[in-house]
């Protein structure tokens, strides 16, 4: 079976074709969702309101397939991970560090997301390096790991996606600048496990569940079960984690 083309996204790519975001239910594998960024513009300045691609309708649980809740993790000890591990809303997002609009989102949102809700409990973010745009994307996809291995995967995540870094590349010296940048304590560790076979295990691991799951670009999100495809404004993602929130809370209670 052929991979999809992959690309970069964000929802003011007008002529994009749509993206397909598909849930492995054992051995075959089932028509989650269809987002079409054909179908959708981003907001003019001055207006409001989410684009279509994931607007949250009045029932928190339109949009949300079960199938896909189950590719959170919630692993503890998950170094590419941040927030609680038994946040109620997980936010999973597939990216490669060439992709400007996975920058724009590192930059521009994810910041917010932090601060308004990983930082009270309500939100945990899993990253997987999807890399797809070649031999470069490959290796700084690894080289992230291997600063997580020193616990500093976020600090080389901000390094990594900085205003003007993908246009540097992602060569073997500018990576160990990137993971001096960030902190990385042992630089010959972080070199060797750049390229060590755990490294190359592991961001397999996340592409191949990326393709598994129909992604065809980058950025692509799964809030607690539900789609997200492309750069989307911040207002579509404090939507998604919102109603999120919401029915984790009206589920704890019927649980009662």
């Amino acid at each position: 079976m052929s991979k999809p083309v992959s690309r970069s996204s964000s929802p003011s790519s007008s002529k994009a074709r749509p993206v397909l975001i598909v849930a492995g239910v054992a051995v075959a594998a089932a028509l989650l969702g269809l987002v079409s960024y054909t179908a959708t513009k981003p907001s003019s300045p001055g207006t409001s309101g989410s684009s279509a691609v994931a607007e949250v309708s009045a029932d928190p649980q339109a949009g949300v397939y079960a199938e896909l809740e189950k590719y959170a993790r919630r692993d503890a000890s998950d170094k590419l991970a941040l927030g609680r591990a038994d946040a109620p809303v997980v936010l999973i997002e597939y990216a490669d560090f060439k992709c400007g609009y996975c920058g724009k989102f590192a930059r521009d949102t994810e910041p917010v997301l932090i601060e308004k809700y990983v930082e009270n409990g309500t939100l945990r973010i899993e990253w997987r390096n999807f890399p797809i745009f070649g031999e470069e994307s490959e290796a700084v996809a690894r080289a992230s790991w291997a600063a997580g291995q020193q616990g500093r995967f976020w600090q080389f995540h901000k390094a990594a996606y900085a205003d003007g870094a993908k246009e540097k590349g992602f060569g073997a010296e500018r990576l160990r600048a990137l993971a001096a940048e960030a902190g990385v304590p042992d630089l010959a560790r972080f070199g060797k496990d750049s390229e060590g076979a755990a490294a190359r295990e592991a961001v397999r691991k996340d592409q191949e569940q990326g393709y598994a799951l129909g992604a065809s670009s980058t950025p692509s999100f799964l809030v607690n079960g539900r789609p997200i495809a492309g750069a989307q404004p911040l207002e579509t993602f404090t939507e998604a984690i919102e109603a999120a929130a919401e029915q984790a809370r009206t589920s704890a209670k019927g649980s009662r």
